[in-house]
């Protein structure tokens, strides 16, 4: 699965087909920050049991899906979104996605109903590389690495996301959705 793009902020990271890490299998990452002091990460594709409200009880009766971002600080939680005209806060990682934000502001626009969900995600926790980690898990083929993508997707409910990333990629990779997730099953 040799890929010659390299990881970068705004990337997307998807794992191989065979990685049995349940952290990341059959993963959609996409990188917030990658840096000569590592990388950090959001698993696009892993939604928990969890809504908003279960998690922040003053945000009222939001029902935001809550996704696991990774096994790094499960305590925490982070948010991407798309929405900086009425945050007018967050750091842009990619043309129009942004990462965090004010969250008093955020609370407030969430409870005027100002934000829906295809404008922004919820994460516990995160994913986390060290120095040059990252870029030795790709040299493995443990990633494909691309930046080009619909960010539509990123924000929506797809639960095929992994699946139509890898499509997207083109005819060279499309044939690995196929592949079992597990090599000994075939």
């Amino acid at each position: 699965m040799l890929n010659p793009i390299a990881p970068h902020t705004g990337s997307l990271l998807i794992s191989e087909p065979f990685m049995l890490d349940p952290n990341f299998k059959r993963s959609v990452v996409l990188l917030a920050e990658h840096n000569e002091d590592g990388s950090v990460g959001y698993v696009l594709n892993q939604k928990s049991d969890y809504v908003l409200k279960d998690l922040i009880p003053e945000c009222g009766d939001a029902m935001f899906p809550i996704y696991v971002g990774g096994p790094v600080g499960n305590d925490t939680l982070h948010f991407l979104h798309r929405c900086y005209d009425r945050m007018n806060s967050g750091i842009e990682i990619a043309n129009g996605i942004f990462w965090g934000g004010s969250f008093e502001t955020l609370k407030v626009l969430i409870s005027n109903g100002q934000i829906n969900d295809h404008e922004i995600r919820f994460f516990i926790g995160y994913s986390g590389w060290s120095l040059d980690q990252l870029d030795r898990e790709q040299q493995q083929n443990s990633w494909l690495v691309t930046n080009r993508y619909n960010p539509e997707l990123l924000f929506s409910e797809e639960e095929n996301l992994w699946r139509d990333i890898v499509i997207g990629l083109g005819p060279k990779y499309a044939h690995i959705v196929n592949f079992p997730e597990n090599p000994l099953w075939n």
